[in-house]
């Protein structure tokens, strides 16, 4: 193998600019938009373009501080490398299991819509059945090569990109000529209680849905360590971030809120497909539905990667098992893609025990577990700068209007966690927050007892 297709970790680097593009795209476009919207709609009405413009902007923020890193230190395991070196021992342990954990919850969240997707279809067939399928599929795929999870999700990006243009440019053409020559017009927009039917309250707390959409992004830096040119792909990825968002989320769901009453859209299924069958479009409906499907399996194949990837990190730093920390002939950390595999298993057991109640728990869980690691990239990026020094000027990829973007978005990120105690569903993930990071102390202290030295 040459020196140019491994890096100094004994990873391939496999991965095209096509397919960092893709997968930074799949991060991006996934249940948040196609499942968790519904509950962003029936908070803030047609505002909810709004909504994911500002949690859009945070984001992007956020993406140029881990950008700023990955590209000057393009290494596998991310933030939780440069936590560990610019921060300390224990929050590269936090930050590095936190991430985990919250791909694992993702990962469970994801099969979840799988078996409400498949329902459309086959409404006797078990919820917890699609997802032990699904998952059996995913983990395979991710055992072959490097370059077989690009592939997956360069073909999964692909259908999502497609359908969601098609969808605009369909959506559009029912605003202006409709159905039966009916043009819908724009009245959707007001005519049921305003564009801000709940006020700038249901606003502020449709954002809460909002940032779980957006959850996994950061996955464009994990990449890093396996990226072919990081110092080009990178960059491109993180820069088309927003304009993505603008597309894909504001301008996807401003023309659903346009051709479609905001109140009538349920909470049993996509909005997206619910909105086409309930205007009489069955076949959009179909095509749209095996499109949400695609999206969830593409956000579950992006956890078991970056999972995988995120245990060999840590094994290499001391924090994990040593056995994480081996690579097969094929550059795949096969003991961490199968464990963070088999703990999705949760999911399964989860829908057959409670079928129906399982996301919102799953996303508040994963809302907070996220809120920690945009957190911390914040952090560590403001000591990532400090270290630098006078050489802070000739960083490659800067971060915008730093350190004023890092402190607005660490006060957004607070609103978001003191939001989430006043929502029934979401509340028993902030008192749990607590604990977690308890838990996480405790682990850190156990390592240390046991002097685990790790791999070097």
């Amino acid at each position: 193998m040459s020196i140019q297709e491994q890096n100094e970790s004994g990873m391939q680097r496999g991965l095209k600019n096509r397919h960092i593009q893709m997968i930074a795209l799949g991060g991006a476009i996934g249940t948040g938009l196609f499942y968790g919207s519904a509950e962003t709609i029936r908070l803030a009405g047609p505002s909810i373009t709004l909504s994911y413009l500002i949690g859009g902007l945070v984001i992007f923020f956020i993406m140029r501080m881990l950008g700023e890193m990955s590209v000057d230190e393009p290494v596998s395991g991310s933030f939780s490398h440069y936590a560990y070196k610019y921060w300390g021992e224990f929050p590269g342990f936090l930050s590095g299991w936190n991430y985990w954990f919250n791909y694992i919850i993702v990962s469970m969240a994801e099969l979840t819509a799988v078996g409400i997707y498949i329902n459309y279809w086959f409404p006797t067939f078990p919820q917890w059945l699609s997802a032990l399928i699904f998952l059996i599929l995913i983990t395979m795929a991710n055992l072959v090569s490097v370059k077989m999870y690009g592939e997956f999700e360069f073909w999964f990006a692909i259908i999502k990109v497609v359908a969601i243009l098609g969808m605009i440019i369909f959506g559009i053409m029912l605003i202006f000529t409709g159905i039966n020559g009916q043009a819908t017009g724009f009245s959707n927009l007001w005519i049921q209680g305003g564009f801000l039917p709940n006020g700038v309250g249901g606003l502020v707390l449709s954002l809460v849905v909002v940032m779980f959409s957006f959850g996994g992004i950061e996955l464009i830096g994990i990449t890093a360590g396996e990226a072919e040119n990081p110092k080009k792909t990178i960059p491109r990825a993180i820069n088309q971030v927003m304009w993505r968002i603008l597309i894909f989320y504001v301008g996807a769901l401003s023309v659903m809120m346009i051709i479609f009453p905001w109140n009538k859209v349920g909470l049993d299924g996509s909005p997206f497909v619910q909105i086409f069958s309930k205007m009489g479009i069955p076949a959009a409906a179909t095509i749209l539905n095996v499109v949400v499907l695609t999206a969830a399996l593409s956000v579950y194949n992006s956890g078991i990667y970056s999972n995988g990837r995120m245990l060999y990190s840590l094994a290499h730093q001391g924090n994990a098992p040593r056995f994480f920390g081996k690579l097969n002939k094929r550059g795949i950390p096969v003991a961490g893609v199968l464990a963070s595999s088999a703990l999705t298993l949760v999911a399964v057991v989860l829908n057959y025990l409670v079928p129906g109640k399982v996301f919102m728990y799953l996303i508040s869980i994963a809302i907070i577990a996220a809120i920690i690691n945009w957190t911390m990239i914040i952090i560590i990026n403001l000591r990532f700068r400090k270290s630098k020094g006078k050489d802070a000027d000739k960083l490659e990829f800067k971060t915008p209007l730093h350190p004023y973007s890092n402190y607005v978005a660490l006060a957004f990120l607070l609103m978001i966690v003191v939001l989430m105690t006043t929502m029934k569903d979401m509340k028993l993930a902030v008192y749990i927050l607590p604990l977690w990071l308890f838990i996480l102390w405790v682990g850190f202290k156990i390592k240390k007892t046991m002097g685990n030295k790790g791999i070097t």
